[in-house]
């Protein structure tokens, strides 16, 4: 029992942290702190990262639905994330500083495949989940270089920018948010900004750092918009018979 327990504490702290807590029963290391802090905030975002998105992809499939949400905008912010989790897993870095994006990748892949499928493109979005499969294995199965990697988690910081700028112009143009949910708008927004926190203590990567401050800017600009347009209803787009 005792080496179980052991070992369920080494998820969240160093063999030096350890030592520190149960050792010396010296609890206010500061390094120590912010570290089990860190990766403490780390599982805590990977394991909310499992729903994330999954009111956004209900509320889509209650609706049968993907009216207002940009497909261009979710391809990036789905690029963005690829990114990451390719070049964070290449380097190594600790899985609580980045775990989270393999699921928001595949919950947001789901989206992308259900705005594909409901605007008529059922084969479109077959194709998607295989390409978009077939990509990830050639990023994180070592066949991509290192030196690419980082190139593409540098794009990350416009790609991310831009991608969140789209959907924001594209409820700014319906005077609503569509079949956005509120509620995984506000836990990306949470979720990146506690992300800055995370790669700071646990990777000291600028590039990481700057992508997640952008993220939070961009996921802030999007919450904003659901208190703007809180009590508005999406506009349904008439539908045009097709005349002989």
């Amino acid at each position: 029992m005792a080496g179980a327990i052991k070992s369920i504490l080494f998820v969240l702290l160093s063999e030096q942290c350890y030592d520190e807590y149960f050792v010396k029963f010296n609890f206010l290391d500061e390094s120590c702190l912010k570290s089990t802090i860190s990766k403490g905030l780390g599982m805590s975002i990977i394991a909310g990262s499992v729903m994330v998105k999954v009111p956004q992809i209900l509320k889509i499939f209650q609706n049968k639905s993907a009216e207002g949400i940009n497909l261009y905008g979710v391809c990036l912010e789905l690029f963005a994330m690829s990114a990451t989790i390719s070049y964070s897993f290449i380097n190594g870095f600790p899985f609580s500083a980045w775990g989270d994006g393999i699921f928001l990748a595949i919950q947001t892949a789901i989206i992308a495949a259900s705005v594909l499928f409901y605007n008529g493109r059922e084969s479109g979005a077959k194709w998607f989940i295989i390409g978009y499969s077939a990509m990830m294995v050639m990023l994180m199965g070592g066949f991509t270089p290192l030196s690419v990697l980082w190139v593409l988690q540098a794009s990350n910081i416009p790609v991310v920018f831009f991608g969140k700028m789209v959907q924001a112009y594209t409820n700014y143009k319906n005077g609503s948010t569509g079949q956005l949910s509120a509620i995984t708008c506000g836990m990306l927004l949470f979720g990146s900004v506690a992300r800055i926190f995370t790669s700071i203590q646990e990777t000291g990567d600028f590039i990481l750092i700057l992508t997640f401050c952008i993220a939070s800017f961009s996921n802030c600009l999007l919450a904003g918009q659901f208190m703007w347009y809180w009590n508005v209803k999406p506009v349904k787009k008439p539908k045009h018979s097709k005349k002989d």
